[in-house]
């Protein structure tokens, strides 16, 4: 198994800690150019700020490498700014966009960094419930004919899935529970 964690900006080091304590014998690389890409089994995309996340992708072409890797089959997770980057389109505002799922989002839709919240849910695929940390997450408000939604708080679309890309509005990295990094590397 060998992860990628896209290491451009953002939360990338949470994610790595959390792929290392799920499975201690991954081969990890930060990946910085298209090049890593390359021989990856999953890619993990973290949170961060999508507007400088883009610019960076498009600049050293590394939205490219990911796109052509997901024609290929590559597993990919997107964890909130990392879903925005994946989605076909953001509400209200013309961004780089990876077009990996059908689905629009909207940004920011829980308020400010000041209202951030941990939530309790329910996410198709896990038995359990998990503890699910927001921070100016976005939300789902549009999904395609091949999307399926695995969870929703009050109404509101916080995780998707269609076919091997997965994207969530939370920071499962942010917390101890290991058990959505588990299921999304088991992907093959």
């Amino acid at each position: 198994m060998h992860v990628g964690v896209l290491a451009v900006q953002g939360d990338f080091e949470k994610h790595i800690k959390a792929v290392r304590k799920c499975q201690p014998k991954a081969q990890i690389t930060e990946v910085r150019t298209p090049e890593q890409m390359d021989g990856l089994t999953h890619l993990i995309i973290p949170g961060g700020e999508s507007t400088t996340v883009g610019l960076l992708l498009e600049r050293y072409g590394l939205g490219e490498a990911i796109q052509n890797a997901a024609k290929a089959g590559l597993p990919i997770w997107g964890t909130c700014m990392g879903m925005i980057m994946m989605a076909s389109s953001v509400a209200g505002r013309d961004q780089y966009s990876l077009n990996l799922l059908d689905i629009t989002v909207e940004r920011n839709a829980f308020g400010a960094q000041v209202h951030s919240f941990e939530e309790e849910m329910q996410i198709t695929g896990l038995h359990e419930p998990l503890m699910a940390v927001f921070i100016r997450a976005p939300i789902v408000t549009e999904v395609g004919e091949e999307v399926e939604v695995l969870a929703t708080i009050n109404d509101k679309v916080v995780a998707v899935r269609q076919g091997n890309r997965l994207g969530t509005s939370f920071h499962p990295e942010l917390t101890d529970d290991t058990r959505l990094h588990e299921w999304f590397l088991s992907w093959s």
